[in-house]
């Protein structure tokens, strides 16, 4: 297979403007394959716009309520282009003092090449014991950082490419 492109976005926190995820996915996502979302959507709508755009998986956040909770898991698995991806929100209850660490302790022994986490607004991308460690921050709902983002994940045979894509504004 060829490359494919992935939207990652996380803490979208949508109660009302559900509109906001249509504005994104055309400005941000047009030519992604498929959405990932870490979590944090707020309103079960969010979900069922996605999936009518693009390609879908996600899991639920720890501000997501039964109803989202009903629609997705808490932790994920996915296999994409032979690349192995965890997903999860990252305030789970495992060990571990960051985000980050919680994020990588809930997949230590799933043997996974990417993990995609949200929880803390912050963006990042970086390695933890040869393993891809990807946070888009948020596209919504930024708190302390100054810009809004998301991130570009393009999977190939041998090569990965995560880019952090930050704006002002939808």
């Amino acid at each position: 297979m060829g490359k494919i492109k992935i939207g990652i976005v996380s803490d979208t926190h949508i109660s009302k403007d559900i509109y906001k995820i249509d504005e994104l996915i055309k400005k941000y996502l047009k030519d992604v394959a498929m959405i990932i979302h870490a979590g944090d959507f707020k309103n079960p709508k969010v979900i069922e716009l996605i999936k009518s755009r693009k390609k879908f998986a996600g899991v639920w956040g720890n501000n997501d309520g039964a109803e989202v909770r009903e629609m997705i898991k808490e932790k994920e698995i996915l296999k994409v282009n032979g690349y192995k991806i965890g997903i999860c929100h990252g305030h789970n209850e495992v060990e571990g003092k960051t985000t980050i660490d919680k994020a990588y302790n809930l997949f230590k022994e799933d043997k996974v090449d990417v993990i995609i986490f949200g929880h803390s607004h912050i963006p990042i991308i970086k390695t933890v014991n040869k393993i891809l460690m990807i946070n888009p921050g948020s596209a919504t709902s930024k708190r302390k950082e100054r810009w809004y983002s998301v991130i570009v994940l393009e999977l190939e045979k041998e090569c990965i490419s995560a880019q952090i894509k930050l704006f002002s504004k939808l």
